[in-house]
């Protein structure tokens, strides 16, 4: 059974949106756990922005860890009531029924379903109980506006699972605590 893992990157207000001001904080350790990620990951799920960017963005980039490989080959699923059709590679839309079709998604796939950006998706997915695990970049900045990845009135309680320090940025894994 597939597990759906909510990715992002967020500042200490929890902002998820544009998150160009990560830049600063890149290294080698935050890019090899981003590539591991990605290479455990069996398909992604993604909403119609988010989805539109990187169908722009990843055609034509390359790398030799093999990130946009991975990215361009691999099965792809966007959520969107407005796309007609998706063509970059291996993409699938998603156009009605979402908690039906994803929990048909998780029965069929045995890796992880990951989901990147895609705010109002992922506020979807959290309203309906579908996220098994999130995992979030935790950078040392507060933006004080931009969209959050918890709307407010969202009540959901975590379990952390596992840190990891990348120099000022902190991976915190979390599972729903559904006790």
């Amino acid at each position: 059974m597939g597990k759906l893992v909510v990715t992002e990157f967020l500042s200490l207000d929890g902002v998820m949106e544009e998150p160009q001001w990560t830049f600063k904080y890149w290294n080698d350790e935050i890019a090899a756990f981003k590539l591991a990620e990605l290479r455990a990951s069996d398909v992604l799920l993604l909403g119609r922005v988010t989805w539109q960017g990187f169908a722009q963005a990843w055609p034509s980039q390359t790398d030799a860890e093999g990130f946009a490989d991975k990215m361009n080959s691999m099965l792809k699923y966007v959520v969107s009531t407005t796309l007609d059709k998706a063509e970059w590679t291996n993409s699938h839309l998603i156009k009605s029924n979402l908690v039906d079709e994803i929990n048909k998604l998780k029965q069929t796939i045995n890796g992880d379903i990951l989901v990147g950006g895609s705010c109002t998706l992922v506020q979807f997915l959290i309203q309906n109980n579908l996220v098994d695990e999130y995992r979030f970049l935790v950078y040392p900045i507060v933006l004080g506006k931009g969209k959050r990845i918890f709307q407010d009135g969202t009540k959901t309680t975590l379990k952390l699972v596992e840190t990891k320090k990348f120099g000022d940025t902190n991976a915190l894994i979390y599972t729903p605590d559904n006790s």
